[in-house]
């Protein structure tokens, strides 16, 4: 069984991108530049005794994606306990509105963003009574 043990965030401003996870999500990082070969920093998640994992922030190789792009890849959605507090949070801290919030009836809130380098991330607010 192929399990999700690690994910990677292409950046292009390192600083910018470490600041918007840790103001809005909470993660913290590592610098693991040495082992990588380029700029590139561990991000820890949460609690290692916590279902979830860890994953990275690395220096983006090429371009940025374009504007109303296709996503090209994976879309990390994270869990959140409040999600008008978190949207909140990541329009101060320079995110943008991808999709806006919608139900998932009876199971949860979701929603969509660009986080300040322009890949989209999803977030997820569990609540039986969403409609």
């Amino acid at each position: 069984m192929g399990r999700l043990v690690h994910f990677e965030i292409h950046v292009d401003d390192m600083e910018r991108a470490k600041k918007f996870y840790g103001e809005v999500f909470g993660w913290t990082f590592e610098d693991w530049s040495e082992f990588a070969g380029m700029p590139y920093f561990g991000a820890v998640t949460g609690d290692a005794n916590e279902p979830g994992i860890n994953g990275a922030l690395m220096q983006r190789q090429t371009p940025s994606p374009a504007e109303n792009q296709p996503v090209n890849g994976f879309t990390c959605t994270l869990g959140v306990e409040d999600y008008d507090a978190t949207e909140a949070k990541i329009l101060q801290n320079g995110g943008k509105v991808a999709l806006p919030k919608y139900a998932l009836p009876g199971m949860a809130w979701q929603g969509y963003y660009k986080d300040t380098e322009g890949n989209i991330l999803g977030i997820h607010q569990p609540d039986e009574h969403a409609k």
